[in-house]
């Protein structure tokens, strides 16, 4: 009798909590995610693998594009619910300086990320900067901020654009690396790890541009404010899982399985790649933000890039008109 008791009990349990494990599984939320290509995404492949996302109550789903066009565009519109772009491509829409027509005026920063990892590389007959003198380097577009890091970058090393080189714009920093290795244009901004990947197919790496500007905030996780507001748990979720992620990266323990992790996501990417781009982006002062921080010196870097190259000229509002820090205040709490 008493063992039929605990098997009545056991199935009556067992019937209480499917239930509230169905409503759990149903509860979790879908955020859309458009990123850029590459290596820098390690923080979300390891967040959907090791489940972090999925404890936050978020189901995540990641979509690529093309060029910093559609990824605003389509962010600006609602078409994804969050980018991870850099956070001159949020100061240009808010500041009518983007893709015309397209209302940016609603798209906020809410998380850093990382310092860009901009990398100056070319072809393998353009083994220094000099040597770009007359030629064709490519850009996602000139309306970017990285556009502007390479016209900067240049100009400081004697090099005026429509002077001494011209631009084409290729896309995205995949496309951009692409066309690299085909040979379509001398050089361009890469970001880590495609200038390992570079390195490895014979191009050159001439600058670390990243270095040559001090501070400078790269990626950040960019939204809507009236979407965040409406989905504050979304938000606060996304930066923990994130958070959680990179502390899962960053612990030597799980150096293996994170290189593993690296070469199921990037394309061709040998171990030697893998372990490469660990050192880069994994690097305990010049990786990663650990903490998904967002830097005000760096911003205000990006800020006056735009401010000097960005068109139409205009004066740019200060850092806290394009950072919203309460959900990261919010994710940071216990």
């Amino acid at each position: 009798m008493k063992l039929l008791k605990m098997l009545l009990a056991l199935a009556t349990a067992a019937s209480l909590l499917a239930p509230v494990a169905a409503r759990a599984q149903a509860a979790a939320q879908e955020v859309k995610v458009i990123v850029f290509p590459g290596g820098f995404n390690w923080p979300l492949w390891a967040g959907l693998a090791q489940g972090f996302f999925a404890q936050q109550g978020l189901d995540v789903k990641i979509v690529n594009t093309p060029n910093s066009t559609f990824q605003l565009t389509g962010l600006a519109k609602g078409d994804f619910d969050i980018a991870m772009t850099a956070i001159d491509n949020l100061i240009a829409y808010r500041e009518g300086q983007g893709a015309p027509g397209v209302d940016g005026s609603d798209l906020v920063a809410v998380m850093g990320a990382d310092n860009g990892f901009l990398r100056l590389a070319s072809t393998a007959e353009n083994r220094s900067i000099a040597d770009l003198k007359g030629k064709q380097v490519s850009v996602d577009a000139l309306t970017t901020g990285y556009a502007f890091v390479l016209i900067e970058l240049l100009e400081r090393n004697g090099l005026v654009l429509d002077r001494d080189y011209t631009t084409v714009p290729a896309g995205g920093v995949l496309q951009r690396y692409e066309q690299l290795l085909e040979g379509k244009h001398a050089a361009t901004l890469l970001l880590s790890p495609f200038d390992v990947l570079a390195k490895a197919r014979g191009l050159n790496v001439l600058a670390d541009a990243s270095a040559a500007f001090g501070s400078y905030q790269g990626l950040v996780a960019g939204v809507r404010r009236g979407w965040a507001r409406q989905n504050e748990r979304a938000v606060v979720g996304y930066i923990r899982g994130y958070r959680q992620s990179l502390d899962w990266l960053f612990d030597p323990a799980h150096r293996q399985a994170a290189l593993e992790l690296f070469q199921r996501n990037v394309p061709n990417a040998t171990p030697q790649a893998a372990a490469t781009a660990y050192d880069i982006l994994l690097h305990p002062v010049n990786g990663f933000d650990r903490q998904a921080r967002l830097s005000e010196e760096g911003t205000r870097t990006v800020i006056a890039l735009r401010e000097k190259y960005g068109k139409p000229p205009k004066k740019m509002q200060p850092v806290a008109s394009y950072y919203e820090p309460r959900y990261y205040e919010a994710a940071s709490r216990q």
